[in-house]
This record gives C-alpha cells, sequence and structure tokens, in this order.
C-alpha cells in the first residue's frame, strides 16, 4: 500500500514538475474564462428579454457554431482535463499537517477535478458532433431519485450539497480567500484583479447556489422539472422580485468571473 502511495505522489509530482503541462493547465483557466464569460453575455441576454441556454451546454453551442468550432473544442477538452489532473496531483500532494483539514482539501481538490472532467465530457460530446442539455439532464437525475427508494433524501442532499457549493463561492469572493491561490502583481492591476475575482466569485456562488434550492424545491414538491441545473436557476431569478435586474447583475458578475479567470491563467500558483 506504501508503495503504492509513494508511486502515486512520485506521478502527482512529475505532473507539476512538468512544463509543458502546466501550460496546458493554464490553457483550462482560459478556458474557463471563455465559457464563463459566454454564459454570463447569453444570461444577460435573458435578462434583456432574449432566449439561450446560460449553462456550460449553451457556451459550447456557442464555441462548436463558430468559425474552428471544432478544433476550439478539442482546446476545451484538453484545457480542461489538464486541469482536472493538476486537481488530483494536488489531491494527492496535500501538505496540511492537521488531518481533518488535509482531507477537507482533498475533497475540494477532487471535487473541482471531477466539475472539470464533466466539462470535458461534454466538450468531447460537441466536438464530435452531439449536444448535451444540462438541464434534461438534473431533470432526469431528479427523475430517477424521485422513483427509488430514499431517492427523495438523496435529492434533497444533492440540491444541500450544490446549495453548500455556492455559499462557499460567496464566502471565498467575500473573504477574497482566492487571492491565497494567486501570485498577485502590484497596484492597480492587482486590485483590478482582486475586483473582478470578488463580483465573480459572488455572481457564481448566487447562481449555483439557486441551482441547489432548485433541487430541494424538485424534492418537496415531487416535480423534477423544477430542478434544471444552471440554466433553470438562471431563468428562475426572472420570476423574482426585481429578478430580472438581478439576472443582469449575475450576469455581468459571470463575465468578470471570466475576466478574472484569464488573469488566474498568468497569475495562479501552479
Amino acid at each position: 500500500m506504501a508503495s503504492n502511495s509513494s508511486t502515486a505522489g512520485s506521478a502527482a509530482r512529475a505532473a507539476q514538475d512538468s512544463t509543458v503541462f502546466e501550460v496546458l493547465a493554464r490553457v483550462g483557466y482560459v478556458v474557463l474564462g471563455v465559457l464563463h464569460l459566454l454564459i454570463g453575455v447569453i444570461a444577460i441576454t435573458v435578462a434583456g428579454g432574449g432566449s439561450g441556454e446560460a449553462d456550460q451546454g449553451g457556451a459550447l453551442t456557442q464555441i462548436q457554431q463558430s468559425p474552428l468550432g471544432v478544433a476550439l473544442l478539442w482546446i476545451v477538452v484538453a484545457g480542461m482535463a489538464a486541469l482536472a489532473v493538476w486537481q488530483i496531483a494536488e489531491t494527492l500532494l496535500v501538505r496540511e499537517p492537521d488531518a481533518k483539514k488535509a482531507w477537507g482539501q482533498r475533497v475540494k481538490f477532487l471535487g473541482t477535478a471531477v466539475a472539470y472532467i464533466a466539462i470535458a465530457i461534454t466538450g468531447i460530446t460537441f466536438a464530435v458532433g452531439g449536444s448535451s442539455d444540462s438541464s434534461d439532464s438534473s431533470q432526469s437525475l431528479s427523475a430517477s431519485l424521485m422513483t427509488s427508494a430514499g431517492g427523495i433524501v438523496l435529492l434533497v442532499l444533492v440540491g444541500a450539497v450544490i446549495a453548500g457549493v455556492g455559499a462557499a463561492f460567496i464566502v471565498r469572493g467575500i473573504t477574497r480567500a482566492f487571492t491565497k491561490k494567486l501570485n498577485l502583481p502590484s497596484g492597480a492591476a492587482k486590485s483590478g484583479i482582486v475586483a473582478f475575482g470578488v463580483v465573480g466569485y459572488i455572481a457564481k456562488g448566487i447562481a449555483v447556489g439557486v441551482a441547489g434550492i432548485l433541487f430541494i424545491v424538485a424534492a418537496f414538491t415531487h416535480d423534477p422539472e423544477t430542478a434544471g441545473g444552471l440554466n433553470s436557476a438562471l431563468y428562475t431569478l426572472t420570476t423574482l422580485p426585481f429578478g430580472v435586474a438581478i439576472l443582469w447583475v449575475v450576469g455581468a458578475g459571470l463575465v468578470l468571473y471570466g475576466l478574472f479567470c484569464f488573469a488566474r491563467a498568468r497569475y495562479a500558483r501552479m
């Protein structure tokens, strides 16, 4: 067992010591930036009375339909796969002496890796000419859980976890905890990057949090169509008092988060 652990750790260090791999991982942050920019623009369009899928599927559709769309989609896949492997390497190389905090960090890194892998898989689907609707996938998951033993409880737990992730984004933005992973420049550039990060993290946290709440609502109302992922969460905002204004702000915040990801590609501590 110790030998296997040592081998995995050595492989993780080798990956993180590779210049080529680091460049690919930084490209992954650029990809994240592009996706969030597109999602934010679509959200703003919806707030203005337009239509569109304000989620990763909608963003990848825009890329697919652009000139050189297939080539760009494979760049998306490569970048997200590299970021996922980097996060897995981080999981294996946690140096936190406190056991509880170390496991907390491992769970965070692994969860992030899973999210990146999901985007990469979706990117492959689009690159080979397919499509994907995250709303339908979320609704199908909810419907399946509702018909299984203990499914309602599990659906509530799924919603609670997603809402918790949203809350974590908001807290990370408010406390500026994200700056610990950046080698920031000085002066106005630093202030701008931090400001984009604060607003971007809070906006993303709101969107993800609403998506989680919708899963919980779906469980209590026995209506799987309520749980439609990020796209449904953003559309739901328009039904709230001052919802259109809120959606516009969230969309603008997601655009700023995209710009923050560009800066992260340059200044992240890898």
